[in-house]
């Protein structure tokens, strides 16, 4: 068995939610997991799981929107090891439309979904730069990528999609590698509480998935393994969205259709 004292670290953000969870699983097999989150029971529960499964792991109870809690986060982090793997996860929407955006939901949205993952990438500037393999993955949306509602969380996902392609080029020269990740609807708590009040959400959502299948949490973690993985050592800069198809320009595609006569595929 590995020695899991001699691994380095990684950092994921919004950690105990369905998503955050699935990275921690996918990276902790070669990483001591710095598990960040502001919501304290579920972050707890979140680590005792790995922590179940032979891994190893850290809670940190964080405010990514307060600097000063940012920074004091960072220095407890630093002391389990070097920082050679960032996951900035945490996220969330306010306002679905402009016309009901209010100046509070803009700043909110702005400032966790864009704010916070360069803040905390900046607290781990140092460690990520020094090790000559650092490694940030953001998570993002499609949302960033097209107008699929939810107006300011969107323009903040679609900077972080340009602020990675910002910290891949000026921190090449140290081996630092960033990369993002635009999932699409996934099967996560939230679109299952939703399913509650209105049974056909799934349905209604896969009407604009080519495939016909939204992605797990699963799914979005073992893209982000890849990512952080030797095996991309020369990926940096893209985003990759991980949406059964939805950014490919395909929007509310029939689920079946009647074969013509001449399609022999």
């Amino acid at each position: 068995m590995t020695d899991l004292s001699a691994k380095s670290v990684a950092v994921v953000t919004g950690a105990a939610g369905d998503i955050g969870a699935a990275i921690c699983r996918a990276l902790a097999p070669n990483h001591h997991i710095a598990a960040v989150d502001i919501a304290g029971a579920a972050l707890d529960a979140a680590v005792a799981d790995l922590k179940a499964l032979g891994f190893q792991a850290s809670a940190f109870v964080c405010d990514l929107t307060d600097p000063e809690a940012l920074t004091a986060m960072a220095a407890s982090v630093a002391g389990l090891g070097p920082v050679t793997v960032l996951i900035n996860n945490a996220g969330a929407a306010a306002s679905p439309t402009l016309h009901s955006m209010t100046a509070v939901d803009l700043a909110r949205d702005l400032s966790l979904n864009l704010e916070a993952a360069l803040n905390t990438f900046k607290v781990f500037e140092t460690p990520l730069s020094a090790c000559g393999s650092g490694c940030v993955v953001n998570i993002a949306s499609v949302n960033g990528l097209a107008a699929f509602g939810h107006p300011a969380y969107s323009a903040a996902k679609a900077g972080l999609v340009h602020a990675t392609k910002a910290i891949a080029v000026e921190y090449g020269k140290y081996g630092l590698r960033a990369n993002s990740v635009a999932p699409g609807t996934v099967r996560t708590q939230a679109w299952k509480d939703r399913a509650k009040a209105n049974p056909d959400v799934f349905e209604e959502a896969l009407a604009w998935y080519p495939l016909k299948q939204l992605p797990e949490p699963d799914d979005i973690a073992t893209t982000v393994a890849f990512l952080a993985s030797p095996a991309a050592r020369c990926i940096t800069g893209i985003c990759l969205p991980v949406d059964s198809g939805l950014t490919a320009g395909s929007t509310a595609l029939p689920r079946t259709f009647t074969q013509s006569p001449d399609f022999d595929g």
